[in-house]
């Protein structure tokens, strides 16, 4: 991770409680379901979560 991504999520002053909130909820979704890891094979950790979860099957 870039770490100009860290700082503006732990190193910034936010303008209030809810700015902060929204700034790292979308610091997060580029986290999980965005951003590819190297130690996931490139995918996103969400991609691989849900890669380990059995397949639902619909109802007819």
């Amino acid at each position: 991770m870039a770490q100009h991504q860290v700082r503006r999520v732990y190193l910034k002053a936010y303008e209030s409680v809810s700015h902060a909130r929204r700034s790292i909820g979308e610091y997060i979704e580029l986290y999980n379901r965005k951003r590819p890891h190297s130690s996931l094979a490139d995918q996103t950790p969400d991609e691989a979560y849900f890669a380990t979860l059995p397949a639902i099957k619909s109802a007819a």
